[in-house]
C-alpha cells in the first residue's frame, strides 16, 4: 500500500512563513512528478508548485518568488518553503504524487493524493 502524508500547516500572519512537508510511503518502486495544490472554500483545486524527479520546478503566477518547492528522492518527500504569504494564500493544501507501485509495476505510474493540510493567513 502506498501513502502520501502531509504536514506542516497552521496559521500565520501576512508576511510570514510556513513550510510544508510531503512523504510517500509503503511499496514505492520510483516517484515521477510531486507538488502542491491548494482549495479555498468555493473555489477550484489549482496547482500550487510542482516539481519534476529531476528537479525542474513550476509554479503559479501567484505564488512565484514566495513559495519554493523542493524534494529529497531519498526520502520520497516534497517540501513547500512558503514566504511572505497573504490571506488570499489561505486554502487547504495538497500533495499529489506520480507513483509506480510495485505491486502493480504494470500499471505505470497512478497518481495519489494527500489527506490535505490547512494554511490559515491572517491580516
Amino acid at each position: 500500500q502506498v501513502q502520501v502524508v502531509e504536514s506542516g500547516g497552521g496559521l500565520v500572519q501576512a508576511g510570514g512563513s510556513l513550510r510544508l512537508s510531503c512523504a510517500a510511503s509503503g511499496s514505492i518502486n520510483n516517484i515521477n512528478a510531486m507538488g502542491w495544490y491548494r482549495q479555498a472554500p468555493g473555489k477550484q483545486r489549482e496547482l500550487v508548485a510542482g516539481i519534476t524527479n529531476g528537479g525542474s520546478t513550476d509554479y503559479a503566477t501567484s505564488v512565484k518568488g514566495r513559495f519554493t518547492i523542493s524534494r529529497d528522492n531519498a526520502k520520497n518527500t516534497v517540501y513547500l518553503q512558503m514566504n511572505s504569504l497573504k490571506p488570499e494564500d489561505t486554502a487547504a493544501y495538497y500533495c499529489h504524487a506520480e507513483i509506480r507501485d510495485r505491486r502493480y509495476y504494470s500499471r505505470g505510474y497512478m497518481n495519489y493524493w494527500g489527506q490535505g493540510t490547512q494554511v490559515t493567513v491572517s491580516s
